[in-house]
């Protein structure tokens, strides 16, 4: 198998792994940032057992994986093109001197290509953008099969509803994710390799089982300072892409109907729910990739 078919693959597979793992906690996030009532922060433990209860009554315990399949649509070939594409463009920018790592990088059993800060930061912030592009209507689709405001009879006729919409439905909210793509995607790759390179210095990783613990918990961790420094970029997203109201039609329009109605703490409506994802699906996804490429290169 080609490189790049070896990066695609354990792309997709670290996709489907993350995605079925964690989907429940995608969809009750999706569900507190969908409204516009205001919830004291006190009651958000409360909020979501609420959730958790509402939609095992109504819709049996695989209600919490609603919205699996178009999620598997978008991160199945999204992770694959992510990984892939981040490598190519890793691999690019290692030949030139002033991206390529220095000597001193200590191994920690990945197979990936060594940058320097500026590297990993371009590298990640870059291919996420263009790949979250591309793939917008899945997200839409995601967001609003798991939103409770639609209620779609099927994939294809939720598929059908969209494309009929136009491109101005299919690619809303493409402003606001890349601007919440491109510093999160920037700062994980950034934490992760240096995570690693620290990480390794201090256990030496010699086996399959170590690296993929060093990848694991440097990927969680990145994960969470992420998604901590991109919260609010998320909630607008989500609000552009599930509701149709007048007051959120437009990036800035949306900023400032959530600041109206929900104040500063509208903008980190679901972030509990994200900081418990967002860490395990990393760590989920890149030792899963990291495993799965190392696996196939050593066969």
């Amino acid at each position: 198998m080609s490189n790049a078919g070896q990066h695609l693959l354990s792309g997709a597979i670290s996709g489907l792994a993350s995605t079925i793992t964690l989907q429940p906690l995608d969809l009750l996030k999706t569900r507190m940032q969908q409204g516009d009532g205001r919830v004291s922060t006190s009651r958000h433990t409360g909020t979501v057992v609420s959730l958790v209860r509402d939609i095992v009554r109504t819709d049996g315990v695989l209600g919490l994986w609603r919205g699996t399949a178009p999620t598997l649509l978008r991160n199945v070939p999204g992770v694959a093109l992510y990984f892939a594409g981040m490598n190519q463009i890793r691999t690019t920018l290692a030949t030139t001197a002033y991206f390529a790592a220095g000597s001193e990088r200590t191994s920690s059993g990945s197979v990936l290509p060594k940058l320097n800060k500026q590297g990993n930061l371009l590298a990640g912030a870059f291919t996420r953008v263009a790949v979250g592009a591309l793939l917008n209507p899945f997200t839409v689709l995601k967001a609003r099969y798991e939103s409770k405001l639609y209620q779609y009879s099927s994939m294809t006729s939720a598929i059908g509803s969209l494309t009929r919409a136009g491109p101005s439905e299919l690619f809303r909210g493409v402003v606001a994710t890349s601007l919440r793509d491109a510093p999160y995607a920037g700062l994980f790759v950034l934490c992760y390799e240096q995570l690693k390179h620290e990480l390794s210095i201090l256990a030496s990783p010699t086996s399959s089982a170590q690296s993929g613990i060093v990848h694991g918990l440097s990927a969680a961790t990145s994960g969470a300072l992420a998604t901590l420094a991109t919260h609010p970029l998320d909630v607008v997203k989500t609000k552009m892409q599930v509701r149709t109201d007048a007051k959120y039609q437009g990036f800035n329009r949306s900023i400032l109907t959530i600041q109206r109605e929900r104040g500063l703490l509208g903008f980190f409506d679901g972030a509990l729910l994200r900081l418990s994802r967002k860490p395990l699906n990393s760590a989920i996804a890149w030792a899963t990739y990291e495993a799965v490429l190392m696996f196939m290169r050593s066969a």
